[in-house]
């Protein structure tokens, strides 16, 4: 995602996004002439996780590698590359308990298109978003390319990450209608018409490589990323989709990994906007891609192709404003469609960052304080349980960039700098720490019943579980500036703990998944407002 330059970006990649953001932005022009005002409370919240709901699997919470750690990786001292997937990947605790990392058991590796080694002629002006590609113009192969990456693919494999993806945003240059890993525009593909497969076996080829090479087993494949987009700015590598374009590709690449003895699952879309998953939207061809892809009556049905997961999977930007007609209304039709659709066919998240501008929050400037953090933490609550999401990926995990982009940041130098930690990524670390794969989770009950617009303003909590009951996860957001939120959590069944603990994020310098164990496990928790809290159950 180009995020660099706000403008540039919403009126090259959003320019089919207009009438979204235009009403998006009405609706929040009359948000702010009746702002309500949160106002101070000493009632005892009663909150309860029911084990006899359970709702979605949990698969990962993860980041990718674009675009910091192809030098990072690569050239910067080995202890500071270390440091960071300490921060990215652990899951240990320091000797007071508190969290050295924030546990992501997601990776996402981007399969480059070569724009890399065209350097200034591939229209691409930052440096740091071309991408290597393995495949050299003869058809041979280079696997010493995409070093950096793959330093921290297999840091992130050796820190026991097992939900490893690799997406592709380009084709590789060779292969492209304009000789370049950026389109030319319009709603077709900038892969070649008579490259379809050898495309699905280059894919196939790098992954079975990474495979023998680097032991990486790739649990999925993303071939084509954010298809509603022209992709003919000039900000990083990327082309547009149709919907019949990608079911062609899907039904190419599926053989062309058996024929590898591959068991990795072919992840579909990766859609712009989360909009174009339900509706067709202002992209004939390009949207309604869970009907499109998963329902029998469609011409692009694949649902029945081997190697493809009953999954599509989206993006939440500039989904996340107003409030009521968007962050809400949106998961609520989302998740209406895909139950309409197919019962059992999941919704994956795996792609976000900051890149709005309204009242609440802007893109632009790096922040590593708490209000992009509770943005963030907002939008992963409703993701989870509007959307029912099963799983949840940020952007950039190593951003060199002054914006709201990243979970750890870097000095923009090659080879060696400074290392910056966000509260974004310790926010996201109250729940990609302590929610893992196989969990799921559960619905909760409050005792003030408040609905999602006024939780969303205040206190929201999410529950989460092991299949056998033996632990519960409650994930608090208090979102206001004005109170501090008294509660008390328990299971409905009024099981008694065995132990509590508690997990802070904050403004504090120190709040950063701080441990606290509360003396009363059965009393009364109170939260710092504007914080990020994790319970930590054990039965």
């Amino acid at each position: 995602m180009d995020e660099t330059n706000f403008t540039n970006f919403t009126m090259n990649k959003l320019f089919g996004m207009k009438s979204i953001l235009l009403i998006a932005g009405f609706i929040s022009f009359m948000h702010s002439c009746n702002k309500e005002k949160v106002e101070t409370t000493d009632t005892v919240i009663s909150i309860a996780i029911d084990f006899s709901n359970r709702q979605q699997p949990i698969m990962a919470f993860g980041a990718s590698d674009a675009w910091g750690c192809q030098f990072a990786g690569k050239n910067w001292p080995v202890n500071k590359r270390e440091r960071m997937a300490e921060l990215l990947f652990s899951n240990d605790t320091d000797t007071n308990g508190n969290p050295k990392g924030i546990g992501l058991s997601g990776w996402r590796f981007n399969i480059g298109g070569g724009s890399a080694e065209q350097g200034a002629n591939s229209e691409i002006g930052d440096e740091w978003r071309r991408a290597e590609c393995f495949l050299n113009e003869d058809g041979t192969y280079n696997w010493q390319k995409q070093h950096g990456q793959r330093w921290f693919l297999n840091a992130a494999k050796n820190y026991g990450v097992n939900c490893l993806t690799a997406f592709v945003n380009s084709p590789p240059v060779y292969f492209t209608k304009n000789g370049k890993a950026r389109s030319d525009g319009g709603s077709s593909t900038n892969l070649r018409a008579d490259k379809f497969n050898d495309f699905a076996t280059f894919i196939a080829e790098v992954l079975i490589e990474l495979k023998i090479r680097d032991n990486i087993n790739f649990q999925y494949i993303s071939p084509v990323n954010e298809p509603q987009w022209d992709w003919n700015e000039k900000g990083q590598e990327g082309s547009p989709f149709l919907n019949t374009e990608i079911a062609s590709l899907v039904r190419l690449l599926s053989p062309a990994l058996q024929n590898k003895d591959l068991s990795t699952k072919i992840e579909v879309t990766d859609a712009g906007h989360i909009a174009y998953l339900s509706i067709e939207h202002d992209k004939p061809g390009r949207g309604k891609q869970a009907y499109e892809f998963f329902s029998k009556g469609s011409q692009n049905y694949i649902g029945d192709v081997p190697n493809v997961a009953l999954k599509v999977s989206g993006h939440s930007y500039f989904s996340t404003y107003p409030v009521g007609s968007m962050l809400l209304d949106q998961r609520r039709l989302l998740s209406s469609t895909f139950s309409g659709i197919d019962p059992n066919l999941q919704y994956w998240q795996t792609e976000y960052c900051l890149l709005e501008d309204n009242e609440e929050i802007k893109g632009s400037s790096r922040d590593l304080g708490m209000d992009p953090a509770l943005y963030t933490a907002r939008l992963i609550h409703f993701d989870m349980t509007l959307a029912n999401s099963c799983s949840w990926y940020w952007w950039l995990a190593i951003s060199p960039y002054d914006y709201k982009d990243g979970l750890i940041y870097i000095d923009k130098d090659k080879n060696d700098g400074n290392i910056y930690e966000s509260k974004i990524m310790w926010a996201l670390g109250n729940y990609s720490h302590f929610i893992k794969p196989g969990m799921f989770r559960y619905n909760v009950s409050r005792s003030d019943n408040k609905t999602d617009e006024v939780a969303s303003k205040s206190l929201m909590v999410s529950g989460y579980g092991t299949e056998d009951k033996s632990k519960a996860v409650f994930v608090l957001v208090n979102y206001s500036k004005y109170t501090t939120s008294l509660v008390t959590l328990k299971t409905l069944d009024k099981r008694k703990p065995k132990s509590v603990k508690v997990f802070t994020t904050s403004a504090a310098k120190e709040d950063n998944l701080k441990l606290s164990v509360p003396s009363d496990p059965d009393g009364i928790l109170s939260l710092i407002p504007r914080s990020v809290v994790t319970v930590v159950m054990e039965f």
